[in-house]
């Protein structure tokens, strides 16, 4: 596309786009002129959010149905499977382990990500280069997963004994404890909590971000007087700030949550899912581009909504226990 087409369409966008919503709106106005002011009043906002509620359905509400019945049939999608792709996630010892470590990075990513979030982003209010704190936390937010995991992959690297460590994570490691270089990414014991640290180093920047907007909203009033009653600092962040925050903790744990399940770049980039560190979502990926097997990929998609569902369930029920409170 050359540059004047482009510069066209961003100017066709940029006027047809309000001059099509005016016209939209001036039509609907037309349409319901028939009708008394009462039903107006009742017609005009469906009315209005029709062209939004047309667009969800289209790509939202229908790929998801079309998931689902495609999760009940063979792997063409050429007849009927039943419960066959479902039986595979039953007893695959290879999903098992994906949504084993799935569930891993759920856990632990999120819990790491709330705990240095919520560490810096009080640590940073008492400070003088909050700002500059801040910034350094949040870089690594700015830079693609893929191109932080290859960042990471470099820090990993492994060389035989007896070979220069050119990783710098087993150069540090050999040179202070004398020890063999260890296969971070191999080792069993090791490769899910270092593909989780990556996770949790790009994106516990967004955390602090939000937890630190939050903490910056908590009535300075409401602190001084518990100074003034005499709470020490671990009273103050248990019974006045953790309270305040609790709202903003719950979103953050949530969409952290989410994020985790569809952890896939660090995986696929790292390790491709070997050594046992495959996830839901690499695997989905495999049985779908690799395998070309539709209907196992849908029933691995399903399973990822079915498990996703509940945690946004409960953000939603806390919310709104919230907002009543």
């Amino acid at each position: 596309m050359t540059s004047t087409t482009t510069a066209l369409l961003a100017a066709g966008v940029t006027v047809g786009v309000p001059v099509a919503l005016f016209g939209y709106l001036w039509t609907v106005e037309k349409l319901l002129t028939p009708f008394t002011e009462r039903t107006r009043r009742r017609l005009r906002p469906w009315a209005w959010l029709a062209p939004a509620l047309i667009l969800i359905g289209v790509f939202l509400f229908y790929p998801m149905l079309n998931t689902l019945l495609l999760s009940f049939r063979s792997a063409d999608s050429g007849r009927w499977a039943g419960l066959a792709n479902f039986r595979y996630l039953l007893d695959d010892a290879e999903a098992h382990s994906a949504l084993r470590n799935s569930l891993m990075w759920v856990v632990l990513l999120t819990a790491g990500c709330l705990l240095f979030g919520l560490a810096i982003a009080l640590l940073a209010d008492r400070v003088r280069y909050e700002v500059g704190v801040k910034s350094i936390v949040v870089m690594p937010t700015a830079v693609s997963f893929v191109a932080g995991a290859v960042i990471w992959k470099f820090m990993f690297d492994y060389q035989p004994a007896g070979y220069a460590q050119t990783g710098t994570l087993n150069a540090a490691w050999t040179t202070v404890s004398r020890q063999p270089p260890v296969a971070w990414l191999v080792d069993t014991s090791t490769n899910n909590s270092a593909l989780i640290t990556v996770g949790i180093w790009m994106t516990t920047g967004f955390a602090t971000v939000i937890i630190s907007a939050a903490l910056k909203m908590v009535p300075a009033e409401l602190v001084e007087a518990a100074r003034i009653d005499g709470a020490n600092s671990r009273q103050l962040l248990r019974h006045v700030l953790l309270p305040q925050l609790r709202p903003t903790l719950t979103v953050v744990a949530t969409l952290l949550a989410i994020s985790a399940f569809k952890a896939f770049d660090v995986v696929y980039v790292m390790t491709n899912g070997n050594y046992h560190t495959d996830v839901i979502a690499n695997l989905l990926y495999q049985q779908l581009f690799i395998n070309q097997d539709f209907g196992r990929a849908s029933a691995v998609a399903v399973l990822l909504t079915a498990v996703i569902s509940p945690i946004l369930a409960i953000n939603v029920r806390t919310l709104r226990r919230e907002g009543r409170e």
